[in-house]
């Protein structure tokens, strides 16, 4: 039997997702930790994108939590 997740459950996941994702990528540039995908390094610039990105993210998934 397949439970339903709660609105409450998800966004809290949604939320904490999110946040591990800007606090790591802001990790990674405060400390200057090299990323590299296949060969190719991730320029530094893409984690101060992905900081403000998932941040955003994180701060609406809250937003819609308290409706």
């Amino acid at each position: 039997m397949i439970s339903r997740l709660s609105s409450k459950t998800f966004f809290t996941v949604v939320i904490g997702i999110f946040t591990a994702i800007a606090v790591l990528h802001g990790l990674r540039v405060f400390y200057q930790w090299p990323a590299v995908i296949g060969g190719f390094e991730v320029p530094m610039w893409l984690s101060y994108v992905a900081v403000a990105i998932a941040a955003y993210l994180a701060y609406q998934a809250s937003q819609i939590a308290k409706h």
